[in-house]
């Protein structure tokens, strides 16, 4: 079925600092969803840890000392809370989700102001974290009011195959939620000079292009304990190209977009998807 035509919109992703307070937390949210409303945005990428912060060291000592985020139900008062602020925006953000058997999953939820749209539960942890969060186990898109939908979380766009497979399930654009610091192995004495700050982008700008996708990256900024969080937050087009971002320091990426439009043009010569060869990939 062809999707229906709608006119161009706008879309956002946002760099913020959120904390373990949630109180904090959601008004910070209600700042920054006032901000993208105030711009016509209809689209807005928050980063992973939204609400309730996200952790404050990658390489812990000992994981059952863990200052952990506050584990959220899927369904709680504070998921709640943000489908009020959302109303007529779609609005995509991550927290720690805890699960039907006390398991913790590093999760992301899309919603508006009619209710939850999509959820996804982050796949690949890396390997300080691995421990603490149960891993999810699949990527699928979902339909909204402004065109079919895909989340990652953060380590997620490492991997090809992530995008990819909600490229393939129809997703138009994709929103990766993160809280992705300065590399703690190897500082730099400029952020822009940071190993972790230019593979940050470097995936962003491939798994847009090598799918031929819109891509929303929304991060954290500021410090948590150990981290000092990127920021960076970014629109990038179906080519690769940034159509808007911020820098280290809090913002709202904004671009102006017809994401069917965009993605059509860029897949009208060469059609990534179309000219795979599965079969040849074992």
């Amino acid at each position: 079925m062809t999707p229906p035509t709608r006119p161009p919109f706008r879309i956002a992703a946002a760099a913020a600092h959120f904390t373990r307070d949630l109180d904090f937390d959601l008004e910070r949210i209600g700042v920054v969803v006032s901000h993208a409303r105030d711009a016509g945005v209809k689209l807005l990428a928050l980063p992973d840890g939204a609400l309730g912060g996200y952790l404050t060291d990658l390489r812990p000592d000992d994981p059952a000392a863990v200052d952990l985020p506050p584990a959220l139900e899927p369904n709680g008062d504070a998921v709640r809370s943000v489908i009020a602020l959302a109303e007529e925006m779609v609005v995509c953000l991550g927290y720690c989700e805890r699960g039907p058997g006390g398991e913790l999953y590093n999760a992301a939820v899309a919603l508006c102001g009619d209710g939850i749209l999509g959820r996804h539960r982050k796949v690949h942890h890396p390997a300080g974290v691995a421990k603490l969060f149960t891993p999810g186990c699949g990527f699928t898109a979902f339909d909204t009011p402004v065109g079919r939908l895909g989340m990652l979380i953060d380590h997620d766009k490492t991997f090809p195959e992530s995008a990819r497979a909600l490229a393939l399930d129809g997703a138009t654009t994709i929103a990766c939620l993160s809280a992705w610091p300065t590399s703690l192995t190897n500082r730099a004495p400029r952020m822009a000079q940071d190993r972790q700050a230019r593979l940050f982008d470097l995936y962003d700008q491939s798994r847009a292009a090598e799918n031929q996708v819109l891509w929303l990256s929304a991060n954290q900024s500021g410090r948590s304990g150990a981290l000092h969080f990127l920021g960076r937050a970014k629109v990038v087009g179906p080519g690769g190209e940034i159509l808007a971002r911020t820098w280290s320091k809090g913002g709202l990426a904004v671009a102006e977009v017809d994401p069917c439009a965009m993605v059509d043009a860029a897949r009208a010569v060469l059609h990534h998807l179309e000219e795979r060869r599965p079969g040849a990939y074992s």
